[in-house]
């Protein structure tokens, strides 16, 4: 079992993406590890020049993002965890399978239609070919499962035409030498990825991108900050329910009991058994400790590690060596599989 996943280097990781992602890939590494198999997880900063950027945020968001990942448990010990930068061989897969991929698939992407809006021409090539490069991303390191949302599920469904395209093309198929180029891969959809609300607005997702603060945790917040941002939070007047059922039209109190029960590790049937009967007054105290027990250590983690940009560096650097080892041989067979001398 070989899996891989990539994260945008985008900065400011809140509670959302570690309860979301982050915390499953630790889990995924812990438990891939412990059956003999490798996990590759990777800074997708090459994704990340399909908008316009500045270049030294860009640098900054880099190395936040390797100290948070490692402050919430990636063990680059036993995952293989790099920056795209630093292996061409992603760039290099892009294109060569850029003959591959068709226009009309690209053209059916959601999040390109999503992103592109009502201006499409004034895009990015990048941003219209990127899902190529996800593909690449995975078909690099003959990945066997990719850890997907469910808003990433159309994108890993590209990858696997265009390896099957491919391998029918140039690898096993009537024009090719008997054998597959390319290991189609896999969804892990996580059962428990927990998906995280806005504190003030209870049907739009957690995001950095919200103007306001107060609208997430940031796994940089102090303890006082998390319980500022906990009684701040949106909910509403009336107590806690005993059924699940009964949180159906309430948004931010299901956010907030979906929260508690991710950190927890209990079921949303479990938090309420605890505090039935119990308004926000009472709910909301223990939460935010809850938070800062929880958060407190990866915070102090986190701020040793940003401090020491020479050991992140090492720890890109060697993660980035065993990543192009491993993308070696697979490139070496595209290349020959489509006829190219080198």
């Amino acid at each position: 079992m070989r899996v891989v996943s990539g994260i945008q280097p985008t900065g400011n990781l809140h509670l959302g993406n570690y309860l979301g992602a982050i915390r499953n890939w630790v889990r995924l590494q812990d438990e891939v590890t412990a059956g003999g198999g490798e996990s590759l997880f990777f800074l997708a900063d090459l994704h990340a020049l399909s908008q316009p950027h500045v270049p030294a945020e860009l640098t900054a968001s880099t190395y936040e993002m390797v100290a948070a990942l490692v402050a919430c448990g990636i063990d680059p010990e036993r995952s293989i965890l790099f920056n795209q930068a630093q292996v061409p061989a992603h760039a290099e897969l892009q294109w060569l399978l850029s003959g591959t991929a068709r226009m009309g698939w690209l053209n059916r992407m959601t999040q390109w239609k999503d992103k592109s809006g009502k201006n499409r021409e004034g895009q990015s090539a990048a941003l219209f070919t990127y899902p190529v490069l996800q593909a690449a991303d995975v078909l690099l390191y003959q990945a066997t499962h990719v850890p997907v949302g469910e808003d990433q599920k159309q994108h890993l469904e590209l990858a696997r035409d265009i390896a099957q395209k491919f391998n029918h093309d140039f690898g096993g198929g009537p024009n090719g030498g008997g054998t597959d180029i390319f290991v189609l891969p896999d969804p892990i959809v996580p059962a428990d990825a927990a998906r995280i609300m806005s504190l003030r607005d209870g049907s739009a997702k957690m995001s950095k991108s919200d103007p306001s603060d107060m609208s997430r945790i940031n796994l940089t917040d102090d303890a006082d900050t998390i319980m500022q941002k906990v009684r701040k939070a949106k909910s509403d007047a009336e107590p806690l329910p005993a059924d699940p059922a009964d949180l159906a039209n309430r948004a931010e109190a299901a956010n907030l009991v979906t929260i508690h029960a991710a950190l927890a590790g209990q079921t949303t049937a479990e938090v309420l058994a605890q505090f039935a009967g119990q308004g926000f007054g009472a709910f909301k105290p223990a939460l935010g400790e809850l938070l800062v027990a929880k958060l407190a250590p990866i915070n102090a983690r986190f701020v040793e590690l940003r401090r020491d940009t020479a050991a992140l560096d090492a720890i890109l650097r060697a993660g980035a060596e065993r990543a192009r080892a491993l993308a070696a041989p697979t490139l070496a067979r595209t290349y020959a599989a489509l006829g190219l001398v080198r």
